[in-house]
């Protein structure tokens, strides 16, 4: 695995019946790092998470993870090799409690530190532990995103995807997020974080790519997108 590279996305094509969404995204990301891959809504992003986890049809291209192409596998056998997505729109289980829908995110795992990590989530999430019984669908949206974070992180992922966490969110709720976002990633998890937030997605990231119309238009380090004068410009509102 050449440069500790965990995911690498090569030649990515993806069309909707006559439409190409994605047309031809080549992007990698290394072990330990936090990437962000930021564009406006209707540039593709969620489309390639889709088609990175099997969601959506490749046309085109190849998807390696750990060394190994993963192109048509299902989430399921994803999950099992460390490879988990927290989906635009969260996802939670709306009729069973928190501590439900943690226990399955461990659903693949048979060893005996699930009910240790359930409170490390809760170190991570305190608002979850003080609400622990309580059906995830009667959560606020900010909540029920801590929630849906907190369960793939039961997985114990190599790798974690995130798709628009803040989208929606108040204010104190985006602040939130994005503060535990860090703290996941300082703890060893490597992050893939797709956030038309852009000043907030590219102030933590080691790296990050601008997708525009399905194609990838610029890539650097985080700090040096996010001072880029055309990001700044058509992200950042200057």
């Amino acid at each position: 695995m050449a440069d500790n590279i965990l995911l690498q996305v090569e030649g990515l094509k993806v069309a909707y019946g006559g439409i190409q969404a994605v047309k031809g995204v080549d992007f990698d990301v290394r072990e330990g790092e936090l990437v962000s891959l930021i564009g406006a809504n209707g540039a593709g992003k969620t489309t390639t998470l889709k088609a990175i986890t099997g969601l959506q049809p490749l046309a085109v291209g190849d998807v390696k993870f750990l060394g190994k192409s993963i192109k048509g596998q299902g989430a399921w056998n994803l999950a099992k090799q460390g490879l988990v997505m927290v989906p635009e729109g969260r996802g939670t289980f709306t009729r069973m409690t928190i501590t439900e829908n943690l226990l399955m995110g461990a659903f693949i795992r048979k060893d005996s530190e699930i009910q240790a990590d359930i409170e490390k989530v809760f170190g991570l999430f305190p608002r979850l532990k003080e609400r622990r019984s309580q059906l995830a669908g009667t959560m606020s949206g900010g909540e029920q995103q801590m929630l849906a974070m907190g369960r793939a992180l039961m997985a114990r992922p190599k790798l974690l995807l995130l798709d628009e966490p803040s989208m929606g969110l108040s204010p104190i709720m985006v602040d939130k997020i994005f503060e535990v976002v860090n703290d996941i990633h300082r703890q060893g998890v490597t992050v893939l974080l797709v956030e038309q937030n852009a000043s907030r997605a590219l102030e933590l990231a080691n790296r990050g790519y601008v997708m525009e119309s399905g194609v990838v238009t610029m890539q650097g380090d985080g700090k040096t997108l996010l001072n880029d004068p055309k990001v700044r410009a058509a992200y950042l509102g200057e």
